[in-house]
């Protein structure tokens, strides 16, 4: 198994209350780095800390759609670390499954703001001190979603192809510096995302998924881990996929 020692640095871990998130959190924080778990929900996100351990993990509540929140507690982390070198945006919602033409028009635009511009809020907030070090990881979790575009999913759908094409551009704009900006693309991953969605629409992504099974959150962190350690040197603004076989491109 691939061991990662990250002792001294600073990670960042958004939506880390749960799911993905709480599971890379665990691994930085085994692997020796101060852990930062922003998430909307008070008592998840301070329950997540107490599980990981009392030392070397942090615990704030914000809305990760609030530019004032976002850029104060990326200043604490500053002042109190006195560094920022790992970013994970994996904050998001699913937001209804209903056709476009029945699509309520706020939640739309709640999932538009929670996915991509909440992304791009954090990366905005963390990005003065990266540049300033010149060193830093990015990692965005996107979708397969993003890629294909899912049926009854326009606006998750949509949310996480921006995030691709954010991904993309930033990784551009930092290629000539010590900073590495990537995605991943999970097909279906098991949290509790899943009780935001039908039956019928969990059941439709797995028949697309030729391995037959649902992803892991394990499966997924190991992936991150990699994308946000040192040996990601010459990959930026580039996807990566864990789908179990349904990416064809």
């Amino acid at each position: 198994m691939l061991t990662y020692d990250f002792t001294g640095q600073s990670v960042i871990v958004t939506g880390g209350a749960g799911g993905i998130g709480l599971e890379l959190a665990r691994r930085f924080h085994a692997a020796g780095a101060s852990v930062w778990l922003w998430d909307n929900a008070p008592d998840r996100v301070q329950g997540a800390a107490d599980a990981i351990g009392a030392e070397r993990v942090d615990a704030t509540a914000l809305d990760i759609t609030d530019k004032a929140q976002v850029e104060a507690a990326a200043a604490d982390v500053l002042a109190r670390a006195g560094r920022i070198d790992i970013l994970v945006n994996s904050a998001g919602i699913t937001g209804p499954n209903e056709t476009v033409a029945r699509y309520d028009a706020d939640a739309w635009r709640r999932v538009i703001d929670v996915n991509l511009n909440g992304t791009f809020l954090c990366c905005q907030a963390v990005l003065p001190a990266m540049q300033k070090a010149d060193y830093g990881r990015i990692v965005n979790i996107a979708s397969i979603a993003g890629k294909e575009g899912n049926p009854n999913a326009a606006a998750y759908s949509a949310s996480k192809a921006a995030v691709l094409g954010l991904t993309k551009s930033l990784g551009k704009e930092l290629a000539a510096t010590g900073i590495r900006v990537n995605a991943v693309t999970p097909a279906v991953i098991r949290t509790e995302i899943f009780d935001q969605m039908t039956k019928e629409h969990i059941d439709y992504m797995l028949s697309k998924v030729p391995m037959g099974r649902f992803g892991t959150v394990e499966e997924a962190a190991k992936m991150c881990l990699w994308l946000a350690s040192d040996d990601c040197s010459f990959s930026t603004g580039a996807v990566f996929d864990i789908s179990g076989g349904r990416a064809t491109y």
